[in-house]
């Protein structure tokens, strides 16, 4: 079973900072290496969209909307990612959600719970 815990969430004013994290347990990790790590948010009333991704490789992948100002990385040996948001705008608040997958026999793809990034004045 797998399990991932989200933390970093809050309140912040425009032009702020945040730092997500998301921690994958689980005893599949103990064998088998996790493929891809990413974070997905969904603003109220839209549907869920892809921030950021980073391989067990270190390859990353960001939305148009955010290159440039937010930062994923990740701790292979902690089986934890990362998102560093700067430069964060009221269009960036949106519930954030952790994602891990194999792509790969066992297959996996959790979700963490969310966590509520709200930015404002």
């Amino acid at each position: 079973q797998v399990q991932l815990v989200e933390s970093g969430g809050g309140l912040v004013q425009p032009g702020g900072s945040l730092r997500l994290s998301c921690v994958a347990s689980g005893s599949i990790f103990s064998i088998f290496s996790i493929d891809v790590m990413g974070w997905y948010r969904q603003p109220p009333g839209k549907k869920r969209e892809l921030v950021a991704s980073i391989t067990s490789g270190g390859s990353t992948n960001y939305a148009d909307s955010v290159q440039g100002r937010f930062t994923i990385s990740r701790d292979n040996a902690k089986n934890t990612v990362y998102l560093q948001m700067n430069s964060l705008e009221a269009d960036d608040t949106a519930v954030y959600y952790c994602n891990v997958r194999r792509l790969q026999k066992p297959i996996v793809d959790s979700w963490g719970q969310g966590t509520q990034v709200t930015v404002s004045s």
